[in-house]
């Protein structure tokens, strides 16, 4: 069995088209998220980030989504086996066909991407925007959102604009930025994001992960440390 242990819990993802990956990881880590009360989690998978988020916050109260069933049959199996079973519930159901009364203080997305791939096997449905487009993503966000809520997406540089393009025109404000590199001399590959319907001073952040293969970088450690096993 495929298994990613972290400090608090683990990952079952045997059958699960999308595994454990960095940007997940990076995303829960760094998002702002003190003192919420509900929390929805876009494209859940394994439900990883719904269970870092668990582990942040402890009052708060998570649904996670998934439109692939054996995905989210793992996440329900991994959300079973963790501390934080009571807290959060996985829908599986995409985010076109899910509806909810209440609104979320924070909605957190690693949305699908590579727009162009037009194949239709479960890991490319996982990865690619032909499922979920960023417009329909941030057009349902704002529907779901609260007031003074919080929108947070890691995605690929390169779409950093179009997405903007999209969220400014509805409404949401660019409000933080951490753009990564996967070392000092790659160039920037991803971008993490929040956004609220409330505009504050836009803080702009890097973030390198490796200082050489394997020796990862102090800032990158301090903000992971939390859930890796070996940091």
């Amino acid at each position: 069995m495929s298994v990613f242990k972290f400090k608090k819990f683990n990952i079952i993802q045997e059958k699960s088209a999308m595994k454990v990956g960095t940007d997940a990881v990076l995303l829960a880590s760094w998002v702002s998220c003190n003192n919420l009360t509900n929390i929805l989690d876009i494209g859940c998978g394994t439900g990883l980030i719904s269970l870092m988020l668990a582990q942040r916050n402890t009052k708060s109260n998570i649904i996670g989504i998934e439109i692939d069933k054996i995905a989210s049959k793992e996440a329900k199996l991994n959300i079973t086996n963790s501390d934080w079973k009571e807290r959060i519930e996985i829908k599986n159901i995409s985010l076109q066909n899910f509806n909810s009364k209440k609104k979320f203080d924070l909605i957190i997305s690693n949305p699908p991407f590579f727009a162009q791939n037009k194949s239709n096997n479960r890991r490319d449905v996982a990865r690619h925007t032909n499922k979920l487009s960023y417009k329909e993503l941030i057009q349902s966000t704002i529907k779901l959102l609260e007031e003074k809520g919080t929108f947070s997406v890691i995605i690929p540089k390169d779409s950093e604009e179009y997405f903007c393009k999209i969220a400014v025109s509805n409404k949401l404000h660019i409000n933080k930025k951490c753009y990564i590199k996967g070392n000092e001399r790659s160039t920037i590959k991803r971008v993490m994001l929040e956004l609220s319907f409330i505009k504050l001073k836009l803080i702009i952040e890097q973030l390198t992960i490796e200082k050489s293969r394997h020796e990862y970088t102090k800032k990158y450690i301090d903000l992971c440390r939390d859930f890796y096993l070996k940091m």
